[in-house]
């Protein structure tokens, strides 16, 4: 006998996924490109004046994936403090989420932190339609007014055109506490430091990062195309003031000349501007993939050699301010690297919480926090 499957309804089980009306036309709406908020992540923000991660316009040419990539919101962060007894948020989207292996909430959702900076505790995702490119999604409600300082991670994967924020009438919207330093952290690499495949924003390593060490980070990460192009080192080398550069990049290089060919040249570029500001190079993760396929390890040992070799040159020559972390041993011993990614090779939530576990007391000297 056959029996036929029937397609699970979640609603009519008492199982809500879908958000319920939010009654927005009661509260007072805000755009974040206005003061009191403040937005991170984005340096070119007062230049462009949209939710893009590289300028619109430079004399360095961008690689055309590059170009499309930066719209992804990955690291954004919208910040402020209010005393609203509710807080709703409204997103239009570039797209709809469609990636089969990164659940819609890290692709396309905004979740939500409160507390002071290093404090600060996750309360909720944005609840929305997958299939959708526009929602609005209460983040939490009071039953009176309540004063709290808030996150909110921005989509790692899709283009973000425009977001309103929902708060009480009478409630009061104002500046959001202050960083340790005002000196951003700035993250170049793959898909990985883009924040693939985290369940929801807020598990992107830099965002994780931001909460343990409370500086602005930079996402400057590109989905399999963070390939080390010069010209990603010049507009990189614009931003004002970093307190650090991070680069991990090495997954997304190929064969081991490639990065043998553009590391140096990348740091060089950096130098050239910022002579004595912190480099941190970062290998590639050791991955679930990496035990069975022994051709694709050794390919990995020999760009993590060729990584090694170039800090420990520059070292050499006088800059004492460049360092190396092994990438392999980020994600803890073998048992728990099985259950840190995906499909193999993007890491989980706790993947990522591992790795920014083991970077932190690295980069927090870096800063000299």
């Amino acid at each position: 006998m056959t029996v036929q499957s029937k397609e699970i309804n979640l609603d009519q089980l008492g199982g809500t996924i879908y958000p319920e009306t939010t009654n927005g036309e009661q509260l007072r709406w805000h755009s974040p490109l206005e003061a009191p908020f403040h937005i991170a992540g984005f340096p070119w923000l007062a230049q462009d004046g949209i939710y893009r991660r590289l300028p619109l316009a430079s004399e360095a040419v961008l690689p055309p994936a590059v170009d499309t990539l930066a719209y992804c919101t990955a690291g954004g962060q919208i910040r402020f403090r209010t005393n609203s007894s509710r807080l709703v948020i409204r997103v239009r989207l570039a797209g709809p989420a469609n990636m089969y292996h990164m659940p819609p909430t890290g692709q396309c959702g905004v979740d939500c932190y409160l507390g002071e900076p290093g404090e600060q505790s996750f309360i909720t995702t944005a609840k929305f339609k997958p299939t959708e490119s526009e929602y609005e999604s209460q983040l939490y409600q009071w039953d009176s007014k309540k004063d709290v300082a808030v996150t909110l991670n921005l989509p790692l994967y899709q283009g973000v055109e425009e977001v309103w924020i929902g708060v009480d009438k009478d409630a009061v919207v104002s500046d959001a506490p202050a960083y340790a330093s005002s000196r951003p952290v700035i993250i170049y690499g793959t898909s990985i430091t883009q924040g693939g495949c985290a369940s929801r924003p807020g598990m992107a390593y830099s965002n994780i990062l931001s909460r343990m060490i409370p500086v602005e980070f930079v996402n400057l990460g590109f989905s399999g195309n963070g390939k080390g192009e010069p010209e990603l080192a010049h507009i990189m080398s614009e931003i004002d003031d970093p307190a650090l550069f991070i680069l991990d990049y090495e997954g997304n290089t190929g064969e081991a000349g490639n990065i043998a060919r553009t590391l140096p040249a990348f740091i060089e570029i950096l130098r050239e501007r910022h002579p004595e500001v912190p480099i941190l190079v970062v290998s590639r993760i050791y991955t679930a993939e990496d035990q069975f396929y022994m051709e694709r390890r050794e390919l990995h040992d020999r760009r993590r050699l060729i990584q090694i070799e170039n800090v420990e040159q520059r070292m050499a020559e006088g800059d004492r301010n460049i360092h190396f972390v092994d990438g392999f041993k980020l994600l803890g011993d073998d048992f728990v690297v099985n259950d840190c990614t995906v499909d193999g090779t993007h890491p989980t939530d706790l993947g990522f919480l591992r790795m920014a576990q083991s970077l932190a007391p690295i980069i927090k000297p870096l800063l000299q926090l």
